[in-house]
């Protein structure tokens, strides 16, 4: 299996467990969405928190130039280090949410 494959794998089934874990108050959904080319990844929660709407990504990835773009990471804690833990190499991961001069201090990938 190509390498590239094998992050996109590894990105859905991480976002998919995620989105397995119920939500605590009211009538929410989670959901894994991945684009028809397969290269970005969102977790989005949607649904009713009593009178509230609740909408919005929890997770954007993007595999772009051989790397995992990481454009948005809400999960407490991070997803970034489960991705390491299963293989994806620190210096192919870009924490996109972060400035470009902030990204060179952070022990990952600057672009």
């Amino acid at each position: 299996m190509e390498v590239i494959d094998q992050w996109r794998k590894t990105l859905e089934n991480t976002l998919q467990y995620y989105a397995d874990l119920p939500y605590s108050y009211g009538n929410v959904q989670t959901y894994v969405v991945v684009s028809r080319d397969g290269n970005h990844f969102f977790l989005m929660r949607e649904g009713w928190q009593g009178n509230k709407r609740i909408h919005g990504m929890i997770v954007h990835a993007e595999i772009r130039d051989g790397k995992i773009w990481m454009h948005y990471d809400g999960i407490e804690g991070s997803i970034t280090e489960e991705l390491v833990s299963a293989g994806v190499p620190k210096e192919k991961i870009v924490l996109a949410f972060h400035p470009p001069y902030v990204r060179e201090h952070t022990g990952y990938a600057v672009a």
